[in-house]
């Protein structure tokens, strides 16, 4: 993978692996990482985040379930083609999603009111 770098905070109260799957999830769904293109090993990603491998498999486990990412024996992980129908959003993962941000927006400094600006500005 050399797109974009995946970054974990271990501070946040949102779980290491749920980090991971949400970035990772988002970078999918918008295009950033593209069909086919191959994912680090979970060792190689743990390795470079400085996590348990665990952390990183289940992080891809959950990826997998949600046929984002597809793991062939020889080939690696690999962004998975979209689906052909959209599916309908997962309000737990919304939520996490949202924990997430805010936890590093806030992090950042930001207030609520400017997160909620942000927010209505990215929505359009």
């Amino acid at each position: 993978m050399t797109g974009p770098a995946i970054r974990v905070d271990t501070t946040s109260p949102v779980p290491p692996y749920e980090q991971i799957r949400a970035q990772l999830a988002a970078l999918i769904i918008t295009g950033r990482l593209a069909e086919d293109e191959r994912l680090p090993t979970v060792r190689q990603l743990a390795a470079d985040l400085g996590l348990a491998p665990g952390t990183v498999a289940r992080a891809y486990r959950e990826l997998e379930a949600a046929e984002l990412i597809r793991t062939r024996r020889g080939a690696g992980t690999r962004v998975a083609a979209p689906p052909s129908e959209p599916k309908h959003a997962d309000p737990d993962q919304l939520a996490a999603l949202a924990r997430h941000f805010i936890s590093s927006a806030r992090a950042l400094g930001a207030d609520t009111e400017t997160i909620l600006t942000t927010i209505r500005k990215a929505l359009g």
